[in-house]
């Protein structure tokens, strides 16, 4: 038996790529507090966080590759801020998805 892949939308991958990268509450306080304010460095959001330094490397980075935060090295401080295109985006898609 043969089976077939059902083919999804590009509005269905990027809600479930966006879903993704909000199923965690550590990565919905990042970006609480991202939206709070124009940029953020990462040792001040370790300082708001209770987790360890590298776990707020592996939340950053799954935002990050979700394409909700960008971030820019300037060694050695690594700033994040809202991807504010992406951002609304995805809070277009949510919105149309629960209407």
């Amino acid at each position: 038996m043969e089976i077939t892949k059902e083919k999804f939308t590009v509005k269905q991958e990027l809600i479930a790529k966006f879903g993704n990268a909000l199923g965690n509450p550590v990565r919905v306080r990042i970006l609480q507090l991202l939206s709070r304010q124009s940029c953020c460095y990462h040792g001040d959001m370790a300082e708001e966080l209770p987790i360890a330094n590298s776990t707020l490397s592996q939340h950053l980075k799954v935002l990050k590759e979700a394409g909700l935060i960008q971030g820019e090295i300037t060694p050695p401080k690594t700033k994040y801020c809202i991807n504010r295109e992406n951002w609304n985006l995805a809070k277009g898609l949510f919105i149309g998805f629960f209407d």
